[in-house]
């Protein structure tokens, strides 16, 4: 891991998905503000199921898919900041089962503090992203301003007949996960200076994949519901998708993965403050949490896996069709009738 004469991370006091507003506030933020009412019935998806992108018809079989994501740096490299800021992004359109077609730029920078040259190669790693995803960085905004910011407004395309949300999942639903937990540990680590040099690698190879799995398995009707995992944790998202569909969920504490090195860390009780944060959020949800499991559930995600809902009857094919897209998959849980609590930890 190469030196940096300054260190992106130190300007911020989360990281990533980490800085979001807390679920609460964000809660009392939206519930009290009369401006997302919404009446268009072009409108597929709004605000109204907290989903990952908006979603408007255009025709009888086109809509479009739109999202913005920025966010303060996760890593003190620039390029890989843009990297990862820029999969995070797009990854909002895949989690809606849709392809993205191109994307503006979204950059907050103290130019007087932190030189334009690194905020270049910030933008130089999203181009990178976005070509690996097929997609032009087409333009932006900036602003100077005393915090470096960074992320994209992704546009996207869809059927309106095959939007995943986050409203579909059925009881007896197996629940999937495309990605290990721990990428807030990690980032964690390397803020404080902890980190070893191998799981920085980690941490950028896993922030860095893209989600495209999310566009195949929206011509798929046994896909059921889908989300991605961000800065609510695993624990907040899943909640989400549980509360949408009216039902709840189980997840085998045993089967989650967990990224390499992450136990260790938490072990050294490293790990980000908004963990916390998270689980004081969701925490009369949910039962059968024990101790420091609920770091890796409530562990602030940053273009984190997709959470996936798939019919019991269709585990064969789905897993099959996994190995023939060469993406990894976890099963983790399954969903059930609607209970008092909407997750049970196994």
């Amino acid at each position: 891991m190469n030196e940096q004469k300054i260190r992106l991370t130190e300007w911020s006091e989360g990281s990533g998905c980490g800085c979001k507003i807390a679920p609460a506030v964000l809660d009392q933020i939206l519930s009290s503000s009369e401006s997302w009412t919404q009446t268009d019935p072009n409108l597929l998806v709004g605000n109204s199921a907290k989903d990952d992108a908006a979603v408007y018809q255009v025709s009888e079989d086109l809509a479009l898919v739109n999202t913005v994501d920025f966010f303060t740096p996760i890593v003190d490299d620039p390029f890989d900041f843009g990297r990862i800021s820029a999969a995070n992004a797009i990854s909002d359109v895949y989690a809606m089962g849709g392809k993205p077609l191109f994307a503006n730029a979204i950059l907050s920078w103290p130019v007087e503090k932190i030189s334009p040259e690194l905020a270049a190669k910030v933008l130089e790693g999203a181009k990178s992203i976005c070509k690996t995803a097929g997609i032009e960085l087409a333009g932006g905004h900036s602003i100077a301003a005393k915090d470096p910011i960074f992320g994209l407004s992704v546009n996207g395309i869809v059927h309106p007949r095959k939007i995943k949300t986050n409203q579909g999942a059925k009881a007896n639903d197996l629940i999937y996960l495309t990605k290990p937990l721990g990428i807030g540990v990690l980032a964690t680590a390397l803020k404080r200076q902890k980190i070893k040099d191998e799981d920085y690698l980690t941490l950028v190879d896993t922030a860095c994949r893209l989600n495209h799995i999310g566009q195949v398995l929206g011509n798929h009707e046994e896909v059921h519901a889908m989300t991605d995992v961000t800065g609510f944790g695993l624990l907040g998202h899943l909640i989400e998708l549980a509360e949408a569909s009216g039902i709840s969920a189980q997840v085998d504490f045993s089967k989650l993965p967990i990224l390499e090195g992450v136990q260790d860390y938490i072990k050294q009780f490293i790990f980000p403050d908004n963990t916390y944060r998270n689980w004081n959020a969701f925490q009369s949800k949910v039962k059968g949490v024990n101790g420091m499991d609920l770091v890796p559930l409530c562990d602030p995600q940053t273009s984190g896996g997709l959470l996936i809902a798939v019919g019991e009857e269709n585990q064969k094919w789905f897993e099959d069709t996994m190995k023939s897209e060469n993406q990894i998959v976890w099963e983790i849980g399954r969903f059930i009738e609607k209970q008092v609590f909407k997750v049970e930890v196994l």
